[in-house]
């Protein structure tokens, strides 16, 4: 099935909840070089008024029926985190290409089945890492890349909540895997090792608080890479603060950057300087704006006009980082990579 130029692929959808309904759906319906072929979800009255809304011709309950009828290049994977494995294999295994929701499994066992999957098969698959995709973090990138601010030596990245009502699967370690750093503390990783340029990593270390739930609610790590340089996480979903924090600073020895909103300053002649660029899209839309580019530059690979970014391989190496933070919060000790 997969031809390397695709003009306009097919897809099914799997899992229609929250992600799904208010950024996959409306963003790819207006996609004019995809199809939406078919959506899948258990609750068959969703599947039913979804297709409806979005004019999709067909809906199923079971992903196994939908991936045996259906003629699709590619399924896009938006279940609960539980289901992302079994999904993605099955996909993969019928030839088809796959995008799935972060974080790309539970566990770094899990997230290595489907790497191996990917392998095997001979598929793309791009996990949802969307905060790449955002204006302010692509352009703090660029600076990076292009070796503005010399060697980066610190890192620090946090997503900090207020506390709110909503108990969702995520809030069910079974289903999700974990907690707040598995939800947004992924997310934040994943940003400062992409900005850093995925250095190795020596150890980590973490500690996890519990209030409200069964699962932890605020979690902080700080770990060290083979290179010397640093990065620190911190997130929560229980912060009781004025307005939610999401920041990403990148420190190095001749300047510095952070966003939201975008700022970089470098060292001139002795001074420092403000270097940031005048237009900016500081709106409120950035999150929009990131599953905008982010799912356009998967039709994009899926039409062979580029690589896929955001692997499964990286986030493997994500999920190893990720089960060291646990292990390290339930041990109450350092861990050393390999």
């Amino acid at each position: 099935m997969a031809d390397s130029t695709i003009d306009k692929p097919k897809i099914g959808i799997v899992g229609l909840g929250w992600i799904a309904q208010v950024f996959h759906l409306p963003i790819l319906s207006k996609l004019q070089d995809v199809e939406i072929a078919c959506v899948c979800d258990r609750d068959k009255n969703k599947a039913r008024a979804l297709a409806d809304k979005y004019g999709i011709p067909r809906y199923y309950t079971s992903f196994e029926e939908m991936l045996k009828h259906e003629d699709l290049h590619a399924v896009d994977v938006c279940t609960s985190t539980d289901a992302h494995t079994e999904v993605s294999i099955a996909c993969m295994e019928t030839k088809r290409d796959v995008f799935v929701e972060k974080p790309i499994a539970r566990t770094y066992a899990e997230a290595l089945r489907i790497a191996d999957s990917v392998k095997k098969n001979k598929r793309k698959l791009m996990v949802g890492m969307n905060h790449r995709f955002r204006p302010d973090t692509m352009m703090l990138r660029s600076f990076i890349e292009n070796n503005e601010f010399g060697k980066i030596f610190y890192a620090k990245a946090g997503w900090l909540k207020k506390p709110s009502t909503e108990s969702s699967w995520l809030m069910q370690g079974k289903l999700s895997g974990g907690g707040v750093f598995i939800d947004l503390g992924i997310v934040m990783l994943d940003l400062a090792l992409w900005m850093t340029g995925y250095p190795e990593v020596s150890r980590v270390s973490a500690t996890d608080y519990t209030h409200k739930t069964k699962v932890e609610d605020s979690s902080v790590a700080f770990i060290t890479m083979k290179n010397g340089a640093t990065i620190t996480i911190e997130v929560s979903w229980n912060f009781h603060i004025e307005n939610e924090l999401y920041y990403c600073n990148i420190y190095g020895e001749q300047g510095s950057g952070k966003i939201n909103p975008l700022m970089i300053h470098k060292e001139m002649h002795g001074n420092v300087v403000n270097v940031t660029p005048v237009k900016t899209d500081a709106s409120q839309n950035a999150i929009k704006k990131s599953y905008e580019n982010e799912l356009k530059h998967f039709v994009g690979a899926l039409r062979g006009i580029h690589p896929v970014i955001s692997t499964a391989q990286e986030a493997v190496q994500r999920m190893k980082i990720v089960d060291a933070v646990y292990k390290s919060a339930d041990k109450g000790k350092e861990i050393y990579f390999k």
